[in-house]
């Protein structure tokens, strides 16, 4: 029986393995704050970055069943994770936010690569991926507005 596998563009390989490169990344960054987390606001939260971790968990697999679909080969790396050593809620949500716009632009690229090379399913998959992390950011922006100014 013949293998079959679809064929893309090196630039969309590219950025496909930038995209799994991150979500990896995304799951230690993650699970790290969910570690990190303290105070009395620590269960919500914490819960929350472990939602995200396994979001990025999800992400990360899709990506990777999108590169093997091409041909492929995930890569065996994940983007380093900057560690500031400051772990308060505020500091761990800005981090968060730089990380979602990451991923935004990410997805973003996929989405432009994919349409101009005429792969509709490609494009909304990764125009799906765009709604999911302009989301959250959306969230993370609302997490870090001060309650008491409206």
């Amino acid at each position: 029986m013949q293998q079959h596998s679809r064929t893309t563009t090196p630039e969309i390989m590219e950025c496909l393995n930038r995209i799994f490169i991150a979500e990896m990344a995304g799951i230690l960054r993650y699970l790290h704050y969910s570690f990190m987390v303290m105070g009395h606001h620590r269960i919500p939260i914490q819960g929350w970055f472990r939602g995200q971790a396994d979001e990025s968990k999800t992400h990360a697999i899709e990506a990777g069943e999108k590169i093997t679909s091409y041909g492929g080969h995930p890569p065996l790396v994940s983007n380093s994770v900057d560690e500031s050593n400051v772990h308060s809620i505020g500091r761990m949500l800005e981090e968060s936010l730089a990380f979602e716009k990451d991923g935004l632009a990410l997805y973003t690229k996929l989405a432009k690569l994919s349409e101009a090379a005429g792969d509709m399913a490609l494009e909304e998959f990764a125009r799906g991926k765009v709604l999911e992390e302009q989301d959250h950011i959306d969230e993370v922006h609302k997490m870090m507005r001060d309650p008491n100014k409206g």
